[in-house]
């Protein structure tokens, strides 16, 4: 038995939307899903080190290969945050000035403790550790 027109093109239909809705919804978070990729598993530790003088004072790092930002609001004075976004779990893109910026939806935070400056987000960056050790700063997770 062989389908009618209308059933056929139905089908097609639906199965357009469905490809359509996977490939818009999948840009709101990045490939590792919303749990932000790099971060260590719960129950685990994990340590970096970062060069005292790569991270600017009034501004900041988003380390590259892990799953931190690290600031510096005031001379000596160090923070560590998730890099990932509260809104969607996209990762943090930049720093401007006073503000850690996911380009995502437009969301800024505060280098100083991770709290929303700009929504859409409404929750703070997690926070993390940062130890002075000499010339590096040492980060991990909360």
């Amino acid at each position: 038995m062989t389908p009618d027109r209308r059933t056929f093109l139905t089908s097609a239909g639906l199965a357009a939307l469905a490809v359509g809705t996977s490939a818009v919804t999948s840009g709101c978070t990045p490939s590792g899903g919303a749990s932000g990729g790099g971060a260590p598993a719960p129950g685990t530790s994990a340590t970096l080190s970062v060069p005292v003088d790569s991270i600017p004072v009034g501004g900041g790092k988003i380390l590259d290969n892990a799953a931190f930002v690290v600031t510096q609001p005031t001379a000596g004075e160090f923070k560590a945050f998730n890099k990932t976004c509260t809104h969607q779990g996209c990762p943090v893109s930049s720093i401007e000035g006073p503000n850690i910026v996911c380009r995502c939806h437009g969301a800024n935070f505060s280098i100083v403790d991770g709290s929303v400056t700009k929504g859409p987000a409404t929750k703070p960056l997690r926070p993390a550790t940062a130890v002075l050790e000499g010339a590096e700063v040492k980060i991990s997770a909360s």
